[in-house]
């Protein structure tokens, strides 16, 4: 399985971003896919949001309200809408596929809000 994970950048809290996954090679049928972050300095991944393939969500709790994942199953993508952005929210964003034990990840693509 590859990830090739695209969008982050820089912006002003409160402002908006959209990342994109997209997942290709030996593929499941029920393969999670979502989204990680690493916070500077930190060697952990912390939930940002993931979804099943029948569409089953689980936000990380600072996330919620202000994050939206998305799935496209024909596709093999899974995006994040990033809303309502904070300083807190800079990190490492790591896509993620899951299938029973095996996890694979994304490249990881820097977000970083700031004024």
């Amino acid at each position: 399985v590859q990830l090739q994970a695209s969008g982050g950048g820089s912006v002003q809290p409160g402002g908006s971003l959209r990342l994109s996954c997209v997942a290709s090679g030996r593929l499941y049928s029920d393969a999670v896919m979502g989204w990680y972050r690493q916070f500077p300095g930190s060697g952990r991944r912390e939930l940002v949001a993931v979804m099943s393939r029948s569409g089953n969500t689980n936000y990380g709790d600072s996330v919620k309200g202000r994050f939206t994942i998305s799935r496209d199953n024909v596709k093999n993508t899974a995006d994040l809408q990033m809303n309502s952005l904070r300083r807190e929210d800079t990190a490492v964003y790591f896509c993620s596929y899951v299938f029973s034990e095996e996890v694979y990840w994304g490249q990881g693509t820097q977000v970083t809000v700031s004024s």
